[in-house]
């Protein structure tokens, strides 16, 4: 039996911070720790970035009494232009996937276009996914000042 294609999940943003503050934002405990895998309902409760090729990241979101950590490793760090990290959460599935963080500088600005590739089993849940990418973004969009919380 062929392997099936990995789910996509794609979102795109742009940000009238540099490409610089914007990647800068996801490797900076302190700045991470308010937009990345944070939910309006919960607090986060840890952050640790080990921000090297092979390094190590933490976040623990505590909701409804429960911690949520979210765990990885830095595969690609290229500033200000790439990102990219595998991503699991061990409290809702045993898989890890990847994310690519991909930034474009702009005449004003630049573009970041977020790639999250996950196994074929989670199609169904792939526009949920996604929506959560985009709450992440104006997250970050919020942290950098760009939008109101």
């Amino acid at each position: 039996m062929a392997s099936q294609a990995a789910v996509v999940a794609r979102v795109t943003r742009r940000f009238s911070a540099s490409a610089e503050r914007v990647f800068d934002a996801w490797l900076d405990p302190a700045k991470a720790g308010t937009f990345l895998f944070a939910t309006a309902t919960g607090t986060m409760v840890r952050v640790d970035i080990d921000a090297r090729i092979g390094g190590k990241f933490v976040f623990v979101d505590r909701r409804d009494g429960k911690d949520v950590p979210h765990t990885g490793e830095y595969l690609e760090i290229d500033r200000p232009r790439r990102l990219v990290f595998s991503l699991a959460v061990e409290m809702y599935a045993q898989d890890i996937d990847r994310v690519a963080i991909d930034i474009v500088p702009l005449a004003s600005g630049c573009e970041l276009t977020l790639t999250h590739e996950m196994r074929p089993d989670w199609a169904e849940h792939r526009d949920r996914i996604q929506a959560g990418w985009g709450e992440i973004l104006e997250g970050l969009a919020i942290t950098l000042g760009e939008s109101e919380p």
